[in-house]
């Protein structure tokens, strides 16, 4: 069975130190607690096109843009779920639209570029749409360990640790072991702070005692970027479609 999740918030990143992001730990410690899911990793398939549109498009900053990644949390299986995940972003505000299948339910999916009959709703026709109007085909593989917390009295408020940021533009698939590109510093932490609306007040404090500020960082940005530094003078390869 499938299900399908649509979110709605503004989303804040921040890069830490190792000093900054055990200070955070222990201040926000008295009103969050983990999620579902705690400590894992997740590791995502981005796609795009030949031309590396949606990514050239997002780093030039514009009012909207969108992306589609197919996400796992863990290794899956074949019969594990996995989460396919439009992501759109307008005047700052992120809009998420996925829906769940087995891994190789996806697989075939893009492989065949058929949706499975008992895919039902908008979200799958969205998805179907967008991979077709842009040409898209799976193109870099990111894997991250994310600590994930929730606020206790506000449960729409989410703040996610990641480190460990590897990419890969062979071997995409995501129970794939294949080694990658660590795109951060050693010891250095990822922040996003996930919220509806306003920050709360206990949060801002926390964020101000340490001159802890927003900034801007893209996963799939920082891969692309440096894959087009790494081919510069290489174009044919460059252009070369991801192994899948």
């Amino acid at each position: 069975m499938a299900f399908t999740y649509i979110f709605k918030r503004i989303e804040k990143k921040y890069m830490l130190t190792q000093e900054q992001y055990e200070y955070i730990l222990d201040k926000i410690a008295p009103h969050t607690h983990p999620d579902r899911f705690g400590e894992t990793v997740i590791r995502n398939i981005y796609f795009d096109n030949t031309d590396d549109e949606l990514i050239e498009t997002s780093l030039k900053k514009p009012v909207y843009k969108e992306k589609l990644r197919l996400r796992s949390y863990g290794i899956p299986e074949a019969d594990s779920n996995v989460f396919f995940e439009i992501k759109k972003k307008y005047k700052g505000v992120v809009y998420k639209r996925r829906i769940s299948m087995t891994r190789d339910t996806a697989y075939r999916y893009i492989e065949t570029g058929e949706l499975p009959e008992d895919l039902v709703g908008n979200i799958p026709v969205e998805i179907d749409y967008m991979i077709r109007r842009y040409r898209l085909f799976p193109k870099a593989f990111i894997s991250y360990k994310r600590l994930a917390l929730v606020g206790d009295t506000d449960p729409e408020l989410r703040i996610t640790f990641d480190s460990e940021i590897t990419s890969r533009y062979n071997d995409v698939r995501l129970e794939s072991d294949a080694p990658g590109e660590q795109l951060l510093p050693e010891n250095t932490h990822l922040m996003e702070i996930k919220i509806p609306g306003a920050m709360p007040l206990w949060l801002a404090h926390v964020l101000s005692e340490k001159s802890i500020y927003p900034q801007s960082f893209s996963k799939f940005g920082t891969a692309h970027i440096r894959r087009k530094q790494q081919f510069l003078y290489n174009r044919p390869q460059y252009k070369k479609a991801a192994s899948f």
